[in-house]
Formats: structure tokens, C-alpha cells, sequence
């Protein structure tokens, strides 16, 4: 399986992903401050923004589907090519009580 480069900005901080494995399995092996809670794709917790690049994430339920084009729950998503995320920004759907979970400010994130 290829493998792709996982960028996050505002932190500089790279990993090497497999398309076989999570983002977020590939942060806490590396270490990377990664905020997830449910690791089953509901809560959003572990949401990024993909400013570049495409990920698979069909089990990734707490997204809608526009959601799923511009948002990765790192939980669930694999690398389809290399990324560029942003941690800590949640989709908007959030701030309109649509999921269940703690995740709905995006003011902390792992980068505070």
C-alpha cells in the first residue's frame, strides 16, 4: 500500500500515513497532540479540515455528507493522496446541535 504525507498547519508537524491505516493511529504512535475521544466517528473531536488532498472515511457517521468533502475525522479517515490538515476545526453543522458529542467548540484544539 502507498504511503502519503499527513502536513498539519499551524504546527509544522508531518507524519507518513499508509492508505490502510487512520490518521489518528498514525499520530499516536508518532506522538503527535491529536484530541479524539469516541474513535468510532460520532463525537467530532478528532475533526480536521483538509485544506489539501482527499481522504476515505465511509464509516466517519457524524459528518454529513457535504461534511465528508471538507472535513476528516482523523478517527476514521485514511490518506487517499498526501494531505494537509487542520486540527482542531469542526464543521458547521456543530454549532447547530446536529451531532452528539463534546466536540462542539472550536476554540481549544490540540495546537493551543
Amino acid at each position: 500500500m502507498t504511503d502519503y504525507t499527513v502536513e498539519f498547519v499551524r504546527t509544522g508537524e508531518e507524519i507518513t500515513v499508509s492508505g490502510t491505516e487512520t490518521v489518528l493511529s498514525r499520530c499516536i504512535e508518532e506522538g503527535i497532540a491529536q484530541e479524539f475521544s469516541c474513535r468510532v466517528g460520532m463525537c467530532l473531536a478528532c475533526s480536521a479540515a483538509v485544506v489539501e488532498g482527499e481522504v476515505t472515511q465511509p464509516a466517519a457517521r457524524g459528518l454529513t455528507d457535504e461534511e465528508a468533502e471538507n472535513y476528516a475525522l482523523t478517527c476514521m479517515a485514511r490518506p487517499r493522496s498526501d494531505l494537509v490538515l487542520d486540527r482542531g476545526k469542526y464543521p458547521p453543522s456543530i454549532g447547530k446541535g446536529a451531532h452528539v458529542g463534546d466536540a462542539g467548540d472550536d476554540t481549544a484544539s490540540a495546537d493551543d
